[in-house]
């Protein structure tokens, strides 16, 4: 395939390009395209986000905490970053870190239990 093809075409059509990978569980392919994306609109929290759940299914966890991190530090409320971010560590064997991410992600989805 050429590589043209993943930067190809406006911001939305390679959004949609991305999520088509996404959905067909190509991780790598859906993060060739968002990785430009995401340079191209830095602001916007749903392509960097995508590229992080992306990297975090094809097993790319040190680029997956990246991304994540960038996102709750621009936006610490926002539950499904923090939730994904304490996964990453957990994944990586880093539970202690991972803790609070965890515990603040479930109490901004509201489940209050054990704070």
């Amino acid at each position: 395939m050429d590589m043209n093809y993943y930067d190809h075409g406006t911001p939305a059509e390679r959004w949609e390009r991305a999520r088509q990978f996404f959905d067909a569980k190509d991780y790598a392919g859906a993060a060739r395209v968002l990785d430009g994306l995401v340079e191209e609109v830095p602001e916007q929290t749903g392509p960097r986000l995508l590229l992080a759940r992306s990297y975090y299914h094809s097993a790319q966890l040190r680029r997956a905490e990246a991304e994540l991190r960038i996102i709750v530090e621009r936006d610490p409320v926002e539950q499904y970053a923090r939730l994904m971010l304490g996964r990453t560590l957990e994944r990586q064997g880093r539970h202690e870190e991972a803790e609070p991410h965890m515990r603040l992600a479930s109490a901004l989805a509201g489940d209050f239990g054990e704070l």
